[in-house]
């Protein structure tokens, strides 16, 4: 009886330490892409920073999401900045992850339409109007509606971005998830 205790214990120890490994791996690649592989101008952040943040997400559920989109912020902000450190963006990166496991963490979410809604609000909701709000006040603007429209090409990039490279990372979860046992 008591050596059945210890196999499970073990085994989840060492599940555990897999799915910390796995989203430590996801933070340093977000912290990555968001730092060195995107486009950076003021106001404005292209790339795909939000890959392994939506990866994170649909393998572990939304506290894992939140986890990865709010350290990988924090630590990029601290390590590598671009400007002054604004916790505002901190908490939006880290809601965003949340929203992708909200809406993603289902086996069932395969097809186009399953998407629509998290990139609905991730993107237009949070991003764009949230996130703009974050940049007047960081750059201590009056004048937000002058933000929101210079922001909105920004957004009209990443929306199709987005809904192309979140359904192909369905595949890759479905056999991470076999392989590994996730």
């Amino acid at each position: 009886m008591k050596n059945d205790t210890d196999k499970k214990d073990r085994r989840r120890i060492a599940v555990d330490a897999r799915r910390l490994a796995i989203l430590g791996m996801l933070t340093a690649l977000s912290v990555v892409l968001n730092r060195f592989a995107s486009i950076h101008t003021a106001g404005w952040i292209i790339g795909f920073a939000f890959v392994p943040v939506a990866f994170a997400a649909m393998l572990y559920g939304p506290a894992a999401g939140a986890a990865v989109g709010g350290l990988a912020d924090l630590i990029g902000a601290l390590l590598f900045p671009f400007g002054p450190y604004f916790v505002g963006f901190t908490v939006t990166a880290a809601l965003k992850g949340a929203v992708y496991g909200w809406f993603l963490h289902r086996d069932t979410v395969e097809y186009f339409p399953h998407f629509l809604p998290v990139v609905g609000i991730n993107c237009v909701l949070i991003g764009l109007f949230v996130d703009t709000l974050w940049v007047s006040i960081l750059y201590e603007s009056r004048t937000y509606w002058g933000w929101f429209v210079y922001r909105l090409p920004e957004y009209a990039m990443l929306v199709p971005v987005n809904l192309i490279f979140l359904p192909l990372l369905v595949p890759l979860r479905d056999a991470l998830k076999k392989s590994f046992r996730l």
